[in-house]
């Protein structure tokens, strides 16, 4: 989750203290829409609404929790094996415990689309709670709910297209790997870091995006847009408008991991309670989830074209 809105006063000062689709019909593709436009929203909803979370006083002399970097990583490793447990259950359950087709899998098989939507759904709901209750507490117990429903969804969602697309979750896995990989390096080495001015550019980038995906699920919904991506399958120039759009949000969900690095940072460097680095680990989760679901769109987008 993009970690600019953690970008208030708390972290500003060093505390003295602490030197230290398918492509024949419309499911998939609307579920992928609707599924990157969840994320977007949750996104922008904690960039806005997690301003504050640190806002708390630095901990006292008598106060000895405090938030830690190798304690946010046990954290945000502990959330993504949950989640990948569930993506296991909702993989199988979306199969229905057979294999994907390796060919046709139009002829006689449906992928259950139940833990899919289950997944979505709750995640959603869940993160907004989480967002707009971490003000005034933490409550580990809601993460890790949501990394339940999130594995559903990823699990679900990966399998259905992996059904349409065979080779699709592989290629997604390992291109998400190394955009996060290579947006940690960059900012573990310094060459890359947030400002004021590149966090306005991706807040009305981000707007920009949940109101052409808000329009773009509108026409898809109505039927006035029969694509399979919608806008998204349109082309310019030869080139789908989908892999256009998705490299840019590609970016910004890029520069949204760079948001939730530094935030923790400056949260570890103020001394902020031990508790929000579950909402470091939550924020991370929240992007990578996002980084996938476009990539893995974007893949079907191009395997479709």
């Amino acid at each position: 989750m993009s970690n600019f809105a953690f970008n208030n006063p708390a972290f500003k000062q060093q505390d003295p203290r602490n030197v230290a689709t398918y492509p024949g019909g419309p499911q998939a593709a609307q579920g992928a829409q609707t599924a990157s436009f969840q994320h977007g929203v949750m996104d922008a909803a904690a960039n806005a609404q997690l301003e504050g979370m640190y806002a708390s006083p630095p901990a006292g002399a008598i106060e000895t929790d405090r938030m830690s970097v190798e304690d946010t990583v046990w954290k945000t490793a502990g959330l993504f094996g949950i989640l990948l447990v569930a993506a296991a259950i909702g993989w199988v359950w979306t199969l229905g415990g057979v294999a994907a087709p390796e060919k046709d899998p139009y002829s006689g098989f449906m992928p259950n689309m139940l833990p899919w939507i289950i997944g979505a759904l709750g995640g959603f709901v869940l993160a907004m709670v989480i967002v707009f209750t971490s003000r005034k507490t933490v409550r580990p117990a809601l993460i890790f709910t949501y990394a339940v429903f999130e594995g559903l969804f990823v699990g679900g969602i990966s399998a259905f297209f992996e059904v349409l697309f065979p080779g699709i979750v592989v290629q997604a896995t390992l291109a998400t790997v190394s955009v996060v990989g290579v947006t940690l390096a960059l900012f573990a080495s310094g060459k890359i870091r947030a400002s004021k001015k590149a966090t306005k550019v991706f807040m009305i980038a981000m707007v920009g995006y949940m109101v052409f995906s808000l329009l773009n699920l509108v026409l898809m919904w109505t039927g006035i847009n029969d694509n399979a991506f919608g806008l998204l399958s349109e082309n310019i120039m030869g080139i789908p408008l989908g892999l256009i759009i998705g490299v840019l949000v590609v970016i910004m969900a890029a520069y949204s991991l760079v948001l939730d690095f530094d935030q923790i940072q400056q949260g570890v460097r103020n001394g902020a309670p031990r508790k929000f680095g579950w909402m470091g680990a939550f924020g991370i989760m929240v992007t990578v989830v996002w980084l996938y679901v476009e990539i893995l769109r974007i893949i079907a987008i191009v395997r479709s074209n």
